[in-house]
């Protein structure tokens, strides 16, 4: 047993108010106060909770059946308008009798609840608390004397549960199916005065009485303390004891005092370090509500409302209030040797003796030994700042002093990219090529530097076989190949690093480098990029697994790289074309332009041939109907008329294709191009006339020829061809003399024909009507009116070529029809079509002094003139 008043004590902690956020102005806030009546208080998951005494009239919330108090489960990460969601509600009493809560633990893991009852009964829910089928609620505990306390213990796989009371403390094991527990003492404590540690005190159970603060394994009493005083409140933080009791010096009767004098007693928070017996902070406070702990700090709420915070000070000031009397003595007489081989006996932490060999290294410094002075620093590493030691070395005349401290700084693995940076600085200015090779080459495990700032310093340096050394064996390969490339200029090396690369390093890395390398080494980067975009496979070791990749990069991508090569642009585009049908369409249009292009500016005829043939067969192969507006204007540029006449065809374009053997004046091409499409689009031969019409030469073969089509298939009005054959001037009336002579003569021919069946047509009208009269007269009951087959063809076509005047002869036929046929409607809409059915014109006579026939040679002569003139 220890008494606290031999513990040396100290000030490791600063206290404050917590204050309310400043003013609009910036003025401090004045103290937080919370609303009166807070009686309970919680911390966790960055949040500081406190509840107060529910008030007013009414069922109170949380109450279920009769009153029984219910505990409701939050989620207080998910909101149910606005609000923590309420996940779970469940009644908490032990059986059906009613009583008081008195103290409540849930596990870390939330598969365990343990509720604990003023009747000495403990209720345990285990399984997932926050749902309710997914656990079950059992009686644990049962006793006469008030449940005071709760704390589970996980220990691997095993749960203890500790459940103190007033009278006794017992041990529950919750790992087996029949709870086996033990009693470990038969004193316990009040409410608030027990308290779970953490792994630094091998989380014993920790509780404290009025004399002692006792502490229990799962299975047994452990080690006690003696504090006086009346225990209000036991909290353990970070390896502290937190003890709040009563002031006896200010009230030394309030032990015996009820709970009114209770709360108006001063009372004194006490903070222990078990581990090394002191006292780390001691201070008296009004009415202690609650000790809660957040945010790396201690709150102590006091009945007031007011919040006090209590930070830890930083490790140094702790250490420097730490330092022993004698140590101190030993220091001002610079014993520094007996001080730390005292310190050491005394078993002083790390931090200490990293103190005592900064102060020792300060020391032999300042005395100018510094190779003594290096040593004792080297010591402190880990705990001294290294920029501390750094700067006091860092003129050239002790760099091997830098560089010892370096080097062990990068031994420790405690050394930074600048470190490293300094370090192969000091190597190279001492030109210790040795220590150098020793510290980059280093195998794999011993590698205790940042590699990329290493192969800068390197590089920046000249050393650039280091650099491409430690680039390659820690496989920083844009490193390599820029070192490579923009250093050694070996852009051999380089093309054969990136073959050996992965599909997606190599494909980026010849992005990035292929243009370089296209430009001194032309051949070998259009082999590799052959692969590339093809099956690629590293040419590493074939051995390891997954080395055969077989992935294919785009090779439209890599058309850039070949700029100003073009002999091997297409080489590699003839290559993509071969072995895959399938290659973007970027690859087809570039390597049409480069074939236009080789073309176009070849002299030798053989050559040129060849490249027209090689041009039209790529245009051929297809791959340009999606784009055939590029290739069109691919083959205008560069004049390749066969190239351009293949793709007017191809888009059935046949007027432009017209269009261009009349720009160049191709008066034969014009005639088979008319011969050849005038079937598909009529227009171009009267195009043709126009065309052949407008030239001042002599065009009479080819307009002949145009004239003779356009009659053969009466195409244009001879008025309207006329007209287009009188803008030329040497056009005669000889050149369309046949045209006219053919034209009259026909027409002629059709005016008889049409009088010929005019005059047949009324015979037939007139005979017609002899015979409905006749019908009229005679009895029709007797015989069917008209069967349809008497109904002749003849007479059809000789009432219906009668004109509208014989619509009411039309009429009579169609009701004769109706009465013989099975389908009535067929026959109503075959008249109806006819107009039979339209509004009655009698002509009863001609004009004075005009015929039939005259008048329809009228009406053909006016058709003429008239038709299609806007063509």
């Amino acid at each position: 047993m220890a008494a606290y008043l031999q513990w040396r004590r100290f000030v490791f902690f600063d206290r404050e108010m917590v204050k309310e956020p400043p003013g609009p102005e910036g003025a401090g806030g004045k103290p937080f106060t919370l609303p009166p009546g807070i009686t309970v208080c919680d911390s966790g998951r960055g949040s500081l909770v406190f509840g107060d005494i529910l008030r007013g009239g009414g069922k109170r919330d949380g109450a279920g059946p009769s009153g029984l108090l219910r505990v409701k489960v939050w989620n207080l990460e998910k909101r149910d308008g606005g609000n923590p969601l309420c996940t779970r509600i469940f009644p908490a009493i032990p059986g059906n009798k009613p009583t008081v809560v008195s103290c409540l633990t849930v596990h870390e893991n939330l598969n365990f609840m343990a509720i604990g009852f003023a009747d000495g009964s403990v209720v345990l829910t285990k399984g997932d608390i926050t749902r309710d089928r997914h656990s079950k609620t059992q009686i644990l505990h049962e006793g006469s004397y008030p449940v005071t306390g709760l704390a589970f213990r996980q220990s691997g796989k095993t749960t203890h549960l500790f459940v103190v009371t007033t009278e006794n403390i017992q041990s529950y094991l919750l790992s087996v199916k029949d709870y086996s527990h033990l009693e470990l003492d038969t004193h316990g404590c009040g409410l608030h005065c027990s308290s779970l540690s953490d792994p630094s005190q091998d989380l014993q159970f920790i509780v404290a009485g009025n004399e002692c603060v006792y502490l229990y394994q799962p299975d047994e009493r452990g080690p006690c303390f003696a504090f006086e005083g009346q225990k209000l409140i036991v909290h353990w933080y970070r390896g502290y004891l937190i003890i709040v009791s009563k002031d006896r010096k200010t009230s030394p009767k309030s032990e015996f005092a009820g709970n009114e004098a209770q709360n108006s007693d001063k009372q004194v928070l006490n903070i222990y370090d078990l581990c090394n017996k002191f006292i780390a902070y001691s201070s008296i406070f009004d009415d202690v509500v609650d000790v809660l702990a957040e945010w790396g700090s201690l709150y102590v709420l006091t009945r007031d409302g007011k919040i006090h915070v209590l930070q830890e000070k930083d490790a140094q000031t702790k250490l420097e209030a730490c330092k022993s009397v004698l140590l101190l003595m030993l220091f001002r007489k610079n014993l520094f040797e007996m001080a730390i081989n005292l310190a050491k006996s005394h078993h002083l932490d790390s931090d200490g003796l990293s103190e005592i060999f900064r102060q020792y290294g300060d020391h032999l410094y300042n005395k100018g030994n510094h190779d003594g002075a290096i040593q004792q620093y080297i010591r402190t590493i880990g705990k001294l700042e290294p920029s501390y030691v750094i700067r006091k070395f860092l003129d050239a005349q002790r760099i091997h002093n830098l560089t010892a401290y370096l080097q062990t700084l990068h031994l420790q693995s405690l050394a930074n990219a600048d470190h490293t940076t300094l370090l192969l600085n000091c190597y190279t200015k001492l030109k210790d090529s040795t220590k150098l090779e020793e510290f980059i080459k280093a195998s794999e495990s011993e590698v205790r530097f940042d590699v990329e700032t290493a192969i800068k310093v390197l590089r920046q340096a000249g050393y650039y076989s280091h650099a491409v050394y430690l680039a390659e064996k820690h496989a920083h390969h844009e490193w390599y190949l820029k070192i490579q490339l923009e250093d050694i200029k070996n852009y051999q090396e380089a093309l054969h690093y990136i073959g050996k690369l992965p599909f997606d390093q190599a494909e980026s890395n010849m992005k990035r480098y292929g243009k370089i390398l296209m430009h001194h080494v032309p051949k070998e980067t259009t082999e590799l990029l052959k692969n590339l975009c093809t099956d690629y496979q590293p040419t590493g070791d074939s051995e390891g697994p997954g080395i055969l990749e077989g992935k294919k990069a785009n090779s439209e991508e890599f058309i850039p790289v070949f700029a100003n090569n073009s002999r091997e642009l297409k080489t590699f585009l003839e290559h993509m074309t071969e072995v895959q049908s399938d290659s973007p369409q970027g690859v087809y249009d570039t390597l049409l332009e480069l074939r236009l292009q080789n073309w176009a500016h070849e002299l030798d005829e053989q050559i040129k041939e060849k490249l027209h043939d090689e041009a039209l067969t790529l245009l051929k192969s297809g791959r340009f109907k999606t784009v055939f507006d590029k290739a069109l204007v691919l083959c205008q540029m560069h004049n390749f008329k066969d190239g351009v006449l293949y793709l007017y065809e191809q888009g059935k374009l046949f007027q432009q294709i017209m269009h261009y053997h009349m720009q160049n004046e191709q008066y034969k091409k014009v005639i088979e191009v008319c011969e050849l499409y005038g079937d598909q689009e009529a227009c171009l031969w009267e195009q043709a006339l126009g065309y052949f019409a407008r030239k001042e030469e002599d065009c009479k073969e080819y307009i002949a020829a145009v004239l003779k089509h356009i009659e053969n298939k009466n195409l244009m009005p001879p008025l309207l061809v006329v007209q287009t054959l009188a803008h030329n001037s040497t056009a005669t009336l000889s050149v369309i003399k046949d045209y006219l002579v053919n034209k009259l003569q026909k027409q002629s021919c059709q005016i008889e024909q049409d009088g010929q069946r005019i005059q047949k047509y009324r015979e037939e009208t007139t005979r017609i009507r002899q015979e409905i009269e006749e019908l009229k007269a005679s009895a029709t009951e007797a015989v069917p009116f008209m069967p349809l087959g008497a109904v002749s063809e003849g007479m059809k076509r000789s009432v219906l070529g009668a004109g509208t005047s014989n619509q009411l002869l039309m009429a009579l036929l169609c009701v004769l029809q109706l009465k013989c046929s099975n389908d009535g409607f067929s026959v109503v809409a075959d008249y109806f079509g006819r107009g039979v059915f339209n509004k009655l014109t009698l002509i009863t006579d001609l004009p004075l002094g005009k015929s039939a026939t005259t008048i329809e040679a009228g009406l053909q002569r006016e058709l003429l003139m008239h038709t299609k003139r806007s063509t």
